[in-house]
């Protein structure tokens, strides 16, 4: 009797642990928009970072820029718990980037336009905000694309399509430093992620925007700011953008438009050096355009279906 009572207690035990960290495990989501991007705010979400369900809800509508629109939404959690988001809000003539706040996703503080790029006069765009927060030096880094005409040598493209990559950061999201050159790779880039993958080791996700490349690749740096090495070859086919990446066990998935192809592809990396084409094990729903992939609870997200049922 001593003895089944022990064996129960402790089977119930192992029942509550492994209920227990269930409960914790951590599930994917997928930030997103429509096109013409009016709607705002979209989100996937996934259980194993390669099947993807829309939560079919519009959590933010945009309200800022001339242009009132949101293309390329990120997401990043800082230590605190609280949601930042920072999105594009304009094609052209717009030097600004979209940034709301939240504690769940659900409830948005005001709209802000951060006019990132105020201090050049002819800067041409702000596009596609990435955030990243260095755990290191306790601050959010915002990264994104922007042409200043004439600045750099250019190939192929228009003088106001020759971007580079410039940032500014943020300790609060009320004071940001002043807006510098982040990368200057030697042609035109745009669509940058940074990635931490262990102490004083980071990679760079991002586009190369000539033509007629208009594909993906990655380098390397110690420091989240630069500078960054070893540029890889262009691992994606032509016409691809938007570039996410996420750890998912121990492999790395890339994401990234394929927007010719009208589809979301994505290639898995032990190294970030070589990289195998898993479209074809990926679902991603029809209409899903650029964003950022983070990690949630499973509790947050129950919390989110459960709140938009009550919609």
């Amino acid at each position: 009797m001593r003895k089944s009572l022990i064996k129960y207690c402790w089977y119930l035990c192992c029942c509550i642990v492994l209920a227990s960290c269930a409960s914790k495990k951590n599930v994917y989501l997928f930030t997103s928009f429509h096109e013409p991007a009016s709607e705002g705010l979209r989100m996937l979400y996934s259980y194993d970072a390669y099947h993807w369900t829309d939560l079919n809800h519009i959590f933010i509508k945009p309200e800022v820029g001339d242009a009132k629109i949101m293309r390329d939404p990120s997401i990043a959690q800082g230590p605190d718990g609280v949601f930042h988001l920072v999105w594009t809000t304009g094609w052209k003539k717009d030097q600004g980037i979209g940034y709301a706040s939240s504690k769940d996703l659900i409830h948005w503080s005001a709209q802000e336009h951060i006019n990132v790029m105020g201090y050049e006069p002819t800067a041409v765009n702000a596009w596609a905000p990435e955030l990243f927060y260095d755990d290191e030096a306790k601050r959010f880094i915002i990264v994104f694309a922007s042409t200043v005409p004439f600045r750099f040598p250019k190939g192929q493209e228009d003088e106001d399509n020759n971007h580079r990559l410039y940032y500014t950061t943020t300790t609060d999201f009320k004071t940001f430093t002043p807006t510098k050159l982040f990368l200057d790779p030697g042609f035109s880039v745009i669509d940058a992620e940074i990635l931490k993958r262990g102490t004083h080791d980071y990679v760079l996700v991002m586009k190369d925007n000539t033509r007629p490349n208009r594909n993906i690749l990655v380098a390397f740096a110690s420091n989240p700011l630069g500078p960054y090495h070893d540029y890889t070859k262009r691992f994606t086919e032509m016409y691809s953008e938007g570039p996410t990446a996420i750890k998912a066990g121990n492999q790395w998935l890339i994401y990234y438009d394929s927007y010719r192809l009208k589809r979301y592809g994505a290639m898995a990396t032990n190294d970030f050096k070589t990289f195998t084409d898993v479209s074809g094990q990926v679902n991603v729903p029809e209409g899903h355009k650029h964003g950022t992939i983070f990690k949630v609870s499973k509790k947050e997200l129950n919390y989110l279906k459960k709140e938009i049922s009550q919609h």
